[in-house]
């Protein structure tokens, strides 16, 4: 230890008995070396996790850089800030909010770790949820965003009690002043609560199609937030819905529909009428055995009543898809097959039409009125 006796020797004759100066660069010297050690280790230990795919624990590794980069500067601005007020005995009184500020710095230090921690594990949460059924993309992002808030609170608290701030007289306000907060952001607090029921309930989630019969809302889920919900309607508008809305209201989600439907009345002239019996049995038969027609579902084909200017029969079945697109061009595919049959068995589809009948009396009487019968 000779040695590093006389290195200081020689470097506070060099500064000409600057002590403090020498104490200010000694400190950055120091600060400097242990934050690129730091940061040369974690980023070495970093890419060996990912390259052997140890990605939960390269979590931990990964989400500690930055928040041991801001302990060590921290702790040596602090340091070096405490030495220059000592020296030059100027704004002593700031020096015990100093050293409280000092006492935060780990707290602060953990509570930026354990958020950029969770958000780490919330990503690569989601990857492995988008291949197991068992875990569910919009729950991991809620558990996510209550575990960063509680961090964000817990950090807050410890912070204001090194500064001398009475947690006990902070919670009993925050009892009573929480009640009036209440009243006066009724709606807010509505919105992160109905935010929360929407986490819990899971009636949709982000990228399914969803609608209401009660307001104006259809389109795709884009995102669920906490005080309010993203829709993205068919014409590519977004459109903002606050949380609490949606416990008020019904929601349809149709992307959870097992089948999609098919309900359709048609008619035939009443001129066909022998021939309904057998046009509705080889519709029924057609339906059967149609490759897209779910037949586990329920089907009908049914003579359904006397209209205006047809003997309407209706048809109601389920497709196995519920892909839009391919929904139409089954259901396309139905009704020209439909169309086919009333043609093959020598009927016609009914359109409206009306028949005059005159009887021969009136015939007479306008042949006496002179009135030409060709006009008739």
């Amino acid at each position: 230890m000779e040695w590093l006796t006389q290195v200081w020797t020689d470097l506070v004759i060099l500064f000409g008995g600057q002590v403090w100066l020498l104490l200010l660069l000694s400190i950055l010297t120091v600060t400097m070396i242990l934050d690129v050690v730091q940061r040369y280790v974690l980023r070495i230990v970093h890419y060996r996790l990912l390259k052997t795919e140890h990605v939960w624990v390269d979590s931990f590794v990964d989400a500690a850089r930055s928040p041991a980069s801001f302990f060590i500067w921290v702790t040596g601005l602090v340091l070096m800030l405490t030495t220059s007020i000592n020296h030059f005995e100027v704004y002593t009184n700031l020096v015990p909010y100093i050293l409280s500020f000092k006492e935060t710095i780990l707290t602060l230090s953990f509570g930026w770790f354990a958020i950029r921690l969770v958000q780490r594990l919330e990503f690569h949460l989601k990857e492995l949820a988008r291949g197991d059924e068992r875990l569910d993309e919009v729950t991991v992002e809620a558990f996510a965003k209550i575990i960063r808030l509680l961090v964000f609170i817990l950090t807050g608290l410890f912070f204001l009690n090194a500064f001398g701030v009475s947690l006990t007289g902070l919670l009993a306000f925050g009892g009573v002043g929480g009640i009036a907060i209440g009243f006066a952001a009724k709606d807010l607090l509505s919105n992160l609560f109905g935010g929360l029921m929407l986490y819990m309930d899971k009636p949709f989630t982000v990228g399914e199609w969803i609608r209401s019969p009660d307001k104006e809302i259809e389109g795709t889920v884009e995102e669920i937030g906490w005080r309010r919900t993203t829709i993205r309607t068919f014409d590519k508008r977004p459109l903002y819905v606050p949380n609490g809305i949606f416990a008020n209201i019904a929601i349809e989600n149709p992307s959870r529909m097992t089948n999609r439907r098919i309900k359709e009345t048609m008619g035939i002239r009443y001129a066909d009428a022998s021939k309904m019996r057998a046009i509705i049995t080889a519709v029924k038969e057609m339906l059967k055995e149609h490759d897209d027609i779910d037949n586990t579902q329920t089907l009908i084909v049914n003579f359904n009543g006397f209209g205006a200017s047809s003997l309407d029969f209706f048809i109601y079945t389920f497709t196995k898809t519920t892909n839009w697109i391919e929904f139409h061009e089954i259901k396309q595919d139905v009704l020209l097959k439909v169309n086919d049959i009333v043609e093959a068995h020598g009927a016609e589809m009914a359109f409206p039409t009306r028949t005059l009948h005159i009887q021969n009396s009136d015939i007479e009487s306008m042949i006496e009125a002179n009135i030409p019968t060709k006009d008739v």
